[in-house]
């Protein structure tokens, strides 16, 4: 890679390239071994004579900052490679740009920072059962493809081919109604809710989602200047009647709620379209891992039996492939769709063409069904597994959220408060099983106190001891907690 030196405004020429390339071999910009720009190329790079450089160089070799090979070029040394100081970030000058006050009340996400061998985190499929050699199958033929011939940007809303396998395998697996031209292809779930706030928001908008609920469009929604009301979530799931009437939009997880898993009765879904329609709002139906269901009859998603236009479908290839891949789509109304495209043009013109092009493929030739149906095998064990190992072993400390689909299942703490969870939470990460909290779903209200228990990144053999594990936490907090008097 051709090194940058800025020789304007410089009078001793040589002395300025020898610090400056210094300076990056302190700094590690230049790393031990790499070989620097032949004294030619660097010189008509700069537009001085090649003796200039030559001199340059020559101070670095004496002072040991590189090394030369006769015939093969000159190179950092090695010497260099303890003694280099750790990466360092541009010096600050104390609010020199002031940043909106929201961007100071929303973290960065640290769950997945660390690993645990056992594994209970939500959101994660289990990478080993990714079908990788069927994927560089279509990754490579993807790269021959006429679109990658043509290299020029692509229709925002997506690949055609993609967009219309999307339609097609939402309509038979789902039942979701919708045309190729109401697929937009989008970078995650998360890019779809940044698309939905920006056609249909304005700054102070009311946005009301489920509570406890998925905290990231929480942070969004504020980030883009929405007023986010939190909505309380029962046995039947959203409770339409404490719907704020002002709430322009209203985000949902009916299929599987996320944290509780508890599906929207239908009564429930045609009341919270009865509503949007009397009060000109626009729903959001976030359906992000109902392809695995396991038992129970599949309900109709909201889109489906809508008949007014109001609900915007949001599905993604997260949990059924890998969250590495930030594949995901949404299905938008008529009445919608020229304002999404346009949206999704403004964000990013659109998602990257060879994996559009490849997951096309992968679902015209079955490949994409046949991996669900294997995978859901193996996640209906892990989930009749975990469910059975609550049941039996901690039925004294949790009561378990009665679900069937999707990755996680959510259990209710008995007599315990919020840190006290999260306290046995933070314990069993010491002992090397992963598990989330209740806590992180709070949106207003504190939630129940309880944990969240992902089967995807498990296996099914490590399910029992990973819960052995988690059970001795409980003990032992248990029996430190003060005795009533």
């Amino acid at each position: 890679m051709a090194f940058h030196v800025s020789l304007v405004g410089r009078t001793d020429l040589s002395g300025e390239i020898y610090r400056q390339i210094r300076q990056a071999i302190l700094d590690g910009r230049l790393r031990p071994g790499e070989r620097l720009s032949p004294t030619r190329e660097l010189a008509a790079a700069l537009a001085v004579s090649r003796s200039t450089v030559t001199v340059a160089y020559e101070s670095l070799l004496a002072e040991g900052f590189a090394t030369s090979h006769t015939g093969a070029g000159t190179f950092v040394s090695h010497q260099f490679e303890a003694k280099r100081p750790a990466s360092k970030t541009r010096r600050s000058t104390a609010r020199a740009v002031r940043v909106r006050g929201v961007w100071e009340t929303i973290r960065l996400p640290t769950g997945f920072d660390r690993t645990a061998r056992f594994d209970f985190r939500t959101g994660l499929p289990d990478a080993s059962l990714f079908p990788h050699r069927g994927w560089r199958r279509v990754v490579a033929r993807a790269l021959r493809s006429r679109e990658m011939a043509a290299g020029v940007y692509e229709n925002p809303a997506g690949n055609w081919d993609l967009r219309a396998a999307i339609a097609r395998h939402i309509g038979i697996s789902r039942s979701v109604s919708g045309s190729p031209d109401d697929v937009i292809v989008t970078n995650g779930t998360h890019q779809a809710l940044d698309i939905i706030a920006r056609v249909l928001l304005e700054p102070g908008d009311v946005v009301a989602m489920e509570d406890p609920g998925y905290r990231p469009p929480k942070e969004l929604l504020k980030a883009l200047g929405a007023r986010v009301i939190g909505v309380p979530v029962d046995s039947e799931g959203l409770v339409v009647e404490a719907l704020p009437a002002k709430a322009r939009a209203v985000y949902v997880t009916p299929s599987h709620q996320f944290p509780l898993g508890v599906a929207m009765s239908l009564s429930r879904r045609r009341a919270l379209l009865a509503w949007a329609e009397r009060n000109n709002a626009v729903v959001v139906e976030d359906d992000y891992d109902s392809e695995f269901r396991f038992g129970g009859r599949p309900l109709e998603p909201l889109q489906t039996i809508d008949t007014a236009g109001r609900v915007v479908y949001v599905g993604t290839f997260s949990k059924t492939l890998l969250p590495t891949l930030r594949l995901a789509f949404m299905v938008v109304p008529p009445s919608l769709r020229e304002a999404a495209h346009k949206a999704k043009f403004v964000t990013d013109w659109h998602t990257a063409t060879i994996t559009q092009s490849a997951l096309a493929q992968f679902i015209d030739e079955g490949t994409f069904a046949r991996h669900i149906r294997r995978v859901s095998r193996i996640y209906s064990e892990r989930h009749e597994t975990l469910t059975a190992e609550i049941k039996r072993n901690f039925s004294d400390y949790l009561d378990l959220v009665p679900s069937s689909t999707g990755l996680h299942i959510t259990a209710c703490a008995r007599g315990a408060s919020v840190d006290h969870i999260d306290a046995i939470v933070s314990r069993a990460f010491d002992l090397d099983v992963a598990v989330d909290t209740m806590s992180r779903c709070q949106v207003d209200r504190k939630p129940p106190a309880g944990i969240i228990l992902g089967y995807g990144a498990i296996e099914t053999a490590r399910i029992a001891e990973g819960l052995r594990r988690l059970r001795r936490c409980f003990d032992e907090r248990t029996s430190r907690r003060p005795k009533a008097a």
